[in-house]
């Protein structure tokens, strides 16, 4: 299959800076670990495979759970421990899986959900993973032991789970159609809900939080992208543009870029300051499962059911569009744009 291409006669095509061919089923889960030259998916074929950034190639064996030959689970979410150490993933069975990264072997198997997992979180410490499944309750696990110290029912079938950056609630995206409820907030200690969000028409697929708490960010089955008010738990604004299922959402390190992914096959990026789209759509073969940022917000990863995951130049995509001012740190950003002024004062007429 040939790469994917965008092109318009006023703008370059935008093409991916690698391709990474081996899973034989959907990529839904893609991580960058820390040292910038790999990077690890997962995909409905059961398997994590772990790739080097620059070839394109992958590195060493397919990371399995047993037989694959017994074992026809697909892997649906990955996250990375915080030392980077560890991947947690969750499976179409339930189980949510740590693993070694040394090794790509399991080290523990935690069974509880009773439905696929769509989603997993680690906290900031590393001490705790959070799931959400289609069974209706996203599950608090203790790492060390392997138990649920917190199940909550959400009345939703969930398809993402995360907390806030204090980590003091859960955000819960999903669906209850009867009872039109799609987006719910839950006290992460003691599981009381705290907010009902109303906006979204249709199951909520993925969420993520601005680093100052905020914010909340929330994409669709109704095709929308939405932002809330984390104090007041209002809606701001609906970024439209994706003409089918948002399935994931990431925001840059820097905060101020927003990456989404569909089933329209492409993904897309947004300007979180502006709320304006950047820059053409990373065109796909077909449906985008996940994106995900490098630790140093360079590069942009996507999964996509063609079966291979790519890479996307985030620098040359905004140097082409004009706004290389955004990939600055927005405390470097003011700087620079404060010596500027100061600059063109200097300047005589």
């Amino acid at each position: 299959m040939s790469l994917p291409t965008v092109s318009t006669e006023t703008t370059r095509e935008i093409r991916p800076r690698q391709k990474f061919e081996g899973h034989t089923d959907d990529v839904y889960g893609v991580i960058h670990l820390p040292d910038g030259r790999r990077i690890i998916t997962c995909s409905d074929d059961g398997s994590l495979r772990m790739w080097n950034l620059k070839s394109g190639k992958q590195i060493g064996n397919d990371w399995r759970d047993g037989d694959w030959r017994e074992n026809q689970s697909g892997e649906r979410a990955i996250a990375l421990s915080p030392d980077g150490k560890q991947v947690v993933s969750g499976s179409g069975d339930g189980a949510v899986k740590l693993w070694d990264i040394d090794t790509g072997k399991i080290i523990a198997k935690w069974k509880g959900h009773a439905d696929g997992v769509r989603s997993v979180r680690w906290t900031q410490d590393g001490g705790r993973v959070l799931s959400g499944s289609s069974d209706g309750t996203p599950r608090v696990w203790d790492v060390e032991r392997g138990e649920t110290i917190l199940a909550i029912e959400t009345g939703l079938r969930v398809y993402s789970a995360i907390y806030s950056p204090d980590e003091t609630m859960i955000a819960t995206g999903g669906y209850n159609y009867e009872k039109k409820e799609y987006l719910k907030i839950f006290d992460a200690k003691t599981g009381k809900l705290v907010a009902n969000l109303k906006g979204h028409t249709r199951g909520v697929n993925c969420l993520a939080w601005t680093a100052d708490g905020t914010t909340l960010i929330s994409g669709s089955v109704d095709e929308s992208i939405r932002t809330w008010n984390t104090t007041t738990w209002q809606q701001i604004h609906v970024f439209t543009g994706h003409t089918c299922h948002v399935w994931d959402i990431a925001i840059s390190p820097n905060g101020r870029i927003l990456a989404s992914a569909s089933w329209d096959g492409t993904a897309r990026l947004w300007n979180l300051e502006n709320r304006q789209p950047i820059a053409l759509p990373l065109e796909h073969a077909g449906p985008v499962y996940c994106v995900s940022f490098s630790t140093d917000g360079k590069l942009l990863a996507t999964g996509c059911n063609d079966d291979n995951a790519y890479t996307w130049d985030i620098p040359t995509i905004f140097r082409e569009a004009g706004l290389d001012e955004l990939l600055l740190n927005p405390n470097v950003s003011l700087a620079f744009l404060i010596s500027v002024y100061q600059l063109k004062a200097l300047i005589p007429g």
